[in-house]
């Protein structure tokens, strides 16, 4: 059973919960081999629509796999939030799930897996029998710090009689149910009897919650390409223990029940030596505001032909009615959070796709203001002010490109990568974008910059495609390159129609359009080891010699 949730009053009650998948006994749908099954995970939104939210890895040739990878949800008692898991068996390196075999679903809500803290349903498809799935919850604790740890292996027993051994380990803790479930895999090294495998980094609370004596399980398995992975010895460890960094109580002997070692040579499978230890300590967006960052916000407006002519009642620009048009809800919903963290409230207002005075050349990186030497607009007041000005001196042209002005803010954040200024384009567009390709290139040169895109969609066209630049659960990747990072958020304005008031529609958007802006400016902190200033630094790093 799940711990109990610790909480003040029912209707304010949130928290972080980690949830473990695996399945069993899932249909073949391979000629030559078994399935490769991975699953992807649901959230019902409040428009009803099932949002993709994780996928796990893809195990390889395996039936019954036990998946590592995570997913982090926040449950909010008040709630219902409904759940549903899908698992497909992976075809190709498409990304693209209708590329690949659908094996089955299930569902449940968030309520009724915090409430039982581990759930065995039955997946539906196309078959009577497509085998079960098992959902496992546990609450994480409020403290987001990392460890870097790194293994090795000495003497190694050989498992092939042709090779050596292809070794690799999987890392399990024990949950509140008794029950030891996966947290880590290694990659294989192959052909070695002294592997040494590369460096991981683990939130703590993933690998032991509040309790640094929650007892963890190492296995270690000869891999096999058929997925039949030969177990070659395990041992019990924990995470205090680990803490002592690379040292003789950090070598363990891997053990297998099933073998007599007996009084031959050997009395071990193998050693499995801890090389390295490292602490470190993860910090907060609020660590970074109050060390001094400041957010940017440049906006970007389209104002391409496909919005409609201004001065008609149908335009996405119509400016002669007293109610704010999309692209003015927009605007007003993110800025007025946006400005909040803006030290000087002025903001720097692009345009692209129009064609300007006085001789009519089609610009895709103007000021919004018309003022080259000085584009900032004060306030979003300001912004709206500049914006309906400006609707009515220029030409709606086109095509829609994102690059350039993409291109332009990177620019700015180019110049400021020591965590002081952190750089966020707000894009307001009603096209699909002409300049995929190179919009991607762009996106992925920022992403290792200080820098997040804000995408919101307005108007009724197909904005599919822009999925694919939010990368929230498949990596941005263009040409062979994997963005670092995910920059990137898109929302469709539509999607907030079914509020009955302006006031609401706001308030939804500012939420959803938002969300991603802290944990994308402390994944740049992370990745350039950058610390909050006026923060103590709690780094330790022990490394063997």
């Amino acid at each position: 059973m799940m711990a109990q949730l610790d909480s003040t009053t029912a209707s304010e009650f949130v928290t972080e919960v980690e949830i473990t998948l695996s399945c069993r006994n899932l249909p073949d749908t391979d000629v030559f081999s078994k399935s490769d099954p991975m699953c992807v995970t649901y959230l019902k939104t409040q428009d009803s629509q099932w949002q993709e939210i994780s996928r796990t890895e893809t195990i390889w040739n395996n039936l019954n796999p036990d998946f590592a990878k995570k997913t982090h949800l926040i449950y909010r008692f008040e709630e219902q939030q409904s759940l549903k898991f899908v698992v497909y068996d992976i075809d190709s390196e498409s990304h693209n799930l209708q590329k690949h075999d659908f094996l089955g679903y299930s569902s449940c809500t968030l309520g009724q897996l915090v409430a039982a803290g581990k759930l065995v349903l039955p997946l539906r498809g196309l078959e009577s029998n497509q085998g079960t799935i098992i959902v496992c919850i546990e609450e994480l604790s409020k403290c987001r710090d990392e460890v870097i740890l790194q293994f090795s292996g000495h003497r190694i027993e050989r498992m092939s009689w042709f090779g050596l051994t292809d070794p690799f380990l999987e890392i399990y803790k024990i949950n509140d149910d008794g029950e030891y479930h996966l947290v880590h895999r290694t990659e294989v090294i192959k052909w070695s009897l002294n592997p040494t495998w590369k460096p991981f980094t683990i939130a703590i609370r993933s690998l032991c919650g509040h309790d640094s004596q929650r007892s963890l399980k190492i296995k270690c398995y000869h891999w096999n390409m058929n997925g039949g992975h030969q177990f070659i010895g395990e041992f019990f460890t924990t995470f205090k223990t680990l803490s002592l960094g690379p040292c003789d109580d950090t070598v363990f002997f891997c053990l297998n029940s099933q073998k007599m070692y007996g009084d031959s040579r050997r009395k071990h499978s193998g050693e499995i030596h801890l090389t390295k230890y490292e602490y470190k300590r993860v910090y907060s967006f609020l660590d970074y505001i109050k060390g001094g960052m400041q957010i940017h916000c440049t906006i970007a407006i389209d104002f391409t032909s496909s919005n409609g002519r201004p001065n008609s009642p149908q335009s996405l620009h119509y400016c002669c009615s007293p109610s704010p048009n999309e692209y003015e809800q927009a605007l007003t919903a993110v800025g007025e959070i946006i400005q909040d963290y803006d030290t000087d409230k002025m903001f720097p207002v692009l345009g692209f796709g129009a064609r300007l005075p006085p001789d009519g050349h089609t610009s895709h990186d103007f000021f919004v203001n018309m003022k080259p030497s000085n584009p900032y607009c004060v306030g979003i007041p300001g912004v709206l002010e500049a914006y309906k000005s400006c609707i009515r001196k220029i030409e709606l042209y086109g095509p829609t490109l994102f690059s350039p002005i993409i291109n332009h803010v990177a620019k700015f954040a180019q110049a400021y990568q020591d965590g002081s200024h952190y750089f966020v384009l707000l894009i307001i567009t009603d096209g699909i974008i002409n300049d995929m390709a190179k919009t991607k290139q762009a996106i992925i040169n920022a992403a290792t910059l200080p820098m997040s895109i804000i995408i919101v969609g307005v108007g009724t066209a197909d904005f599919s495609a822009m999925d694919e630049l939010d990368g929230d659960t498949v990596p941005l990747v263009h040409k062979g390159v994997q963005a670092a990072r995910d920059i990137v958020q898109f929302v469709p304005f539509r999607n907030f129609h079914c509020f009955q008031n302006v006031t609401k529609t706001k308030a939804s958007l500012a939420k959803e359009v938002l969300a991603e802006i802290p944990d994308q400016i402390v994944s740049f902190m992370k990745c350039n080891n950058i610390q909050p200033k006026k923060v103590e630094n709690t780094s330790k790093v022990t490394t063997a010699v």
